[in-house]
């Protein structure tokens, strides 16, 4: 759907044909005949008629039935041309229409957006974790953990401001994605209406044809008994029987038009989705994620704080034994407390692994999505074979 779409919701009718399109290519079978569709109950059936949507001039608007009834008596069913090309147009902009939802599933690729969320769940896996250099790391020597945890931060915010802003180009394609199916289906609705629209008017005139002109040519024919009067009543039924089938025709693309209604709106519905978990990424994980690393930081610099003071308590110590019992004892004891006043490196693991445990269940859902849009993609090829396979029956 390139090009701008015509959301124009007035529906016109015209015998004109619609510009010529490729004729599929044939099918050829050694199957004798089509496989039989399995008993339907007569309980089944009956429910099914009841539900059945009749298709009446009650589903349009006053000035949509004069319309009908003002195109329903210019039509001439003696004209080949036209009987041929009776809502020719509107058979057309399904066909296109459905070829452009098609193509949009086929091209979807997100893909990506797993593959970014992936590197977030990477990204805070490695962070603060020690560079290994041989079996198990044994030569490995640090000079300063604090340097060695600032640059690790550096390197991993660096990957993360890369991470979103792919995550923040993908959110403004999908919310592009779902606006354009807004227009999709708006465009639908219209396709479906014009179908409605030529169909009742063949209906109407159909009816017409077959109470009175077909009916006059029977009269004529049982009256007089001359052959050129039979088979002018002949000549005429054939013309309203290949007319009926032509508006039979005009049903099956009207009811594709009624299948892409829902599926635009579950195609809709997929990238609404996913533009809300990278919403959620955007807006909740990588915040707190990054807060988890200054906060890793600031801690180093307590614990590294609360080292030297720990130092210098103990000269202090050494320098008051000499002093009074009381003051050693009140000294020890405070420098106890300052350091089981340090916060343990276990809990900051632990709040490390749940932030892993829940971007591993973002990605898990993601991967399970991707799996489902792909299996639908493949039901609509089929469904979309089975009614092209129907249409080629009923033609021949």
């Amino acid at each position: 759907m390139s090009d701008e779409l015509n959301l124009n919701t007035t529906p016109e009718l015209t015998f004109e044909p619609a510009a010529a399109q490729a004729v599929a290519a044939p099918e050829l079978t050694l199957t004798p005949s089509a496989p039989e569709a399995p008993a339907v109950s007569q309980a089944d059936q009956a429910a099914r008629d009841a539900n059945a949507v009749k298709l009446d001039e009650s589903m349009l608007s006053e000035a949509e039935k004069k319309m009908v009834e003002e195109f329903s008596q210019k039509i001439d069913i003696a004209d080949s041309n036209l009987v041929l090309n009776y809502g020719a147009a509107a058979q057309k902009n399904i066909a296109a229409f459905s070829e452009s939802a098609l193509n949009n599933v086929r091209t979807k690729d997100l893909g990506e957006v797993g593959e970014a969320l992936s590197s977030l769940v990477v990204e805070l896996k490695t962070f603060g974790q020690p560079e290994k250099k041989g079996i198990g790391g044994f030569f490995q020597k640090k000079k300063n953990e604090l340097e060695a945890m600032k640059a690790s931060y550096a390197k991993a915010e660096t990957n993360v401001d890369k991470i979103v802003k792919v995550l923040e180009n993908h959110q403004v394609t999908l919310m592009k994605d779902v606006a354009m199916f807004d227009q999709m289906y708006e465009l639908n609705t219209k396709y479906y209406k014009e179908l409605t629209m030529y169909i009742l008017a063949g209906k109407k005139r159909l009816e017409y044809l077959r109470a009175h002109d077909l009916a006059d040519l029977k009269k004529k024919a049982e009256a007089t008994g001359a052959q050129e009067d039979a088979q002018a009543y002949n000549d005429f039924a054939n013309l309203c029987n290949r007319f009926e089938k032509k508006l039979h025709d005009l049903e099956l693309t009207r009811m594709i038009s009624i299948q892409m209604g829902p599926q635009t709106r579950l195609l809709q519905n997929n990238d609404t989705q996913m533009l809300e978990k990278i919403q959620s990424s955007l807006v909740n994980t990588i915040p707190l994620w990054k807060s988890q690393m200054v906060l890793a930081l600031g801690l180093e610099h307590g614990r590294q704080a609360t080292a030297a003071q720990a130092a210098v308590t103990n000269m202090t110590n050494e320098l008051l034994q000499k002093n009074a019992d009381m003051l050693k004892m009140g000294t020890i004891e405070t420098a106890r407390e300052a350091e089981r006043s340090v916060v343990s490196i276990e809990t900051l693991q632990h709040t490390n692994q749940q932030l892993i445990t829940t971007l591993d269940e973002v990605m898990k859902i993601q991967t399970e999505g991707a799996q489902k849009r792909q299996e639908a993609e493949k039901e609509l090829g089929r469904i979309e074979g089975e009614l092209k396979q129907k249409l080629l029956e009923l033609r021949g």
